[in-house]
């Protein structure tokens, strides 16, 4: 192992869930304004996940008020309080980048109903 990955390892989140691209997820933020610090839940369709280790990122979009919003998290940040997977979804893409353009039904993602044993 190099040296930086001695140092990295120590920063790395274990109990990040399984998930994939297409998955509906809530991201449970920490906030920090002036001295009080919150939680606030960001929930949406992860449409895009890159990067390996402490580079590791995902993009997640949501509709808000008839307006696309797009959030990108580093995973293994320390602001993450916890990421819970609400549904999975079957997608036969790695970048769910024509999402953008939806809304509406055609921006529906089906539900993975298979199994996974």
């Amino acid at each position: 192992m190099k040296m930086t990955d001695h140092i990295v390892k120590e920063f790395l989140k274990e109990e990040i869930p399984v998930f994939k691209t297409g998955d509906s997820i809530s991201v449970h933020y920490r906030v920090i304004e002036g001295d009080k610090e919150r939680i606030q839940i960001f929930e949406g369709v992860v449409i895009d996940r890159r990067g390996t280790g402490i580079d590791a990122s995902i993009t997640v979009r949501k509709i808000s008020m008839n307006i696309g919003v797009e959030r990108i998290f580093p995973l293994h940040s320390p602001n993450i309080a916890k990421i819970e997977v609400m549904k999975k979804g079957r997608v036969r893409r790695a970048r769910l980048n024509y999402m953008r353009g939806r809304t509406g039904k055609s921006a529906r993602i089906k539900e993975d109903t298979r199994t996974t044993e």
